[in-house]
């Protein structure tokens, strides 16, 4: 068997998928969890226990769906491929089938504008996708139609799939999806949600747009709607910060000597 590639991603894989469980957006080997390397993507294994998972156990594919080694990919390989031709921005995928985001996706309810935070996911609204078959083209294929425009969507009667510039910040959304679909189905136990306008998202759109970001990180004329606060100029360097602090108000220079 030839030395695996990619060793540092992956580990954070197989990292990750025990962290997915720790965090309990996942039971048994349910879910699945890919990177885009050159040339194609590393995957998950099939029907492998994260526990047991090392990071040889990752399967690699390449952009004609052809793998490498001894392990099948993920039965949901098509899914993670589809994701990583479409989006550019794709550098990572995370598919769970986290408890809350399940059981709406078992309902056919998307999760709509009733918290600001839903704009993480890049829309006004979380979308669930038409029922497929797992593992097939067709699943693939209307995962893709829920994601026009978005970062995640439910999968009907399945789960969520959601994805990131890398593994952390994937494995963030989904934690923030399933936290929202808490929040969701709590909020409509106790009563009718009170959704924000299709102009409170915007804004909330254009502020995310801007979140977190220095100003030097901003297109050029961006105008923040964040408004962050302006930032002091720091001293030259210590040492003539404590000469200014020693230095007496009215201290008058020194005679020259002769």
């Amino acid at each position: 068997m030839s030395r695996p590639t990619h060793i540092a991603l992956r580990r954070g894989i197989v990292t990750l998928c025990r962290n997915m469980r720790a965090l309990g957006l996942n039971h048994g080997m349910a879910g699945n969890v890919s990177a885009r390397v050159a040339g194609g993507f590393l995957i998950t294994p099939s029907a492998r226990a994260y526990e047991s998972m090392q990071p040889e156990d990752i399967v690699l594919m390449d952009n004609s769906g052809r793998y490498e080694g001894s392990l099948l990919p993920s039965s949901e390989w098509r899914m993670h491929a589809a994701i990583l031709r479409a989006r550019k921005d794709a550098e990572a995928v995370v598919h769970v089938h986290s408890p809350y985001a399940t059981a709406l996706s078992c309902l056919r309810l998307p999760i709509p504008s009733f918290h600001y935070m839903v704009a993480k996911a890049g829309g006004t609204n979380i979308r669930c996708s038409a029922y497929a078959p797992f593992g097939s083209d067709e699943l693939a294929r209307t995962m893709l139609v829920a994601l026009k425009g978005r970062r995640a969507c439910l999968l009907a009667n399945h789960g969520m799939i959601c994805f990131g510039p890398d593994l952390d910040h994937a494995l963030l959304l989904a934690t923030e999806v399933e936290a929202l679909a808490m929040q969701y189905w709590l909020a409509r136990c106790a009563g009718r949600p009170v959704l924000l306008s299709a102009a409170d998202m915007q804004l909330v759109l254009a502020r995310f747009s801007a979140y977190g970001k220095a100003p030097q990180e901003l297109p050029e004329g961006f105008v923040n709607p964040l408004a962050p606060p302006q930032r002091r100029a720091a001293p030259a360097s210590k040492r003539d910060a404590t000469r200014r602090r020693r230095a007496p108000v009215n201290a008058r220079p020194r005679p020259k000597r002769r």
